[in-house]
């Protein structure tokens, strides 16, 4: 999507702290209602980037005072993208265990990816894994 398609946009270095983060995803939020978008999507879009937000800040920041999160928000009509980048190093997406094996349901772990990939539309990582882009295309009211 090119930039001239955006109606919305942010972009936001925070430090390592929960309510940083909190503020710009309430600004996203009131941006999102305010395109009268369907309550379904902000929801999916809250959680999604809850999850983001903590695993950056616990999983990739290792809750280091020192480190920032870089937060990018776009809005375009039908389209939301939001990039979350930690100053960790990383890690292999595609190696967090399924917690919904019977075997890891008492165990901590991938919960977080896992509501991401159902909430969005599309989640990707870069080749290190320090950055996520969640996307989510907007439903129409029925």
């Amino acid at each position: 999507m090119s930039e001239e398609q955006w109606t919305w946009q942010c972009d936001h270095v925070i430090p390592n702290d929960a309510g940083a983060g909190r503020r710009i995803l309430d600004e996203l939020l009131r941006e999102l209602e305010a395109d009268h978008w369907i309550q379904h999507d902000i929801y999916s879009v809250r959680l999604a980037v809850e999850e983001a937000l903590v695993n950056a800040i616990i999983h990739g920041n290792q809750l280091d005072s020192n480190k920032r999160v870089r937060i990018s928000c776009r809005v375009a009509p039908e389209l939301v993208r939001v990039e979350i980048t930690d100053e960790g190093e990383g890690f292999n997406p595609a190696a967090v265990p399924d917690p919904t094996d019977p075997k890891r349901l008492e165990l901590p772990g991938g919960r977080g990816v896992m509501l991401m990939r159902a909430f969005m539309s599309q989640v990707k990582y870069n080749a290190p894994g320090n950055c996520v882009v969640l996307e989510k295309e907007r439903e129409r009211a029925k």
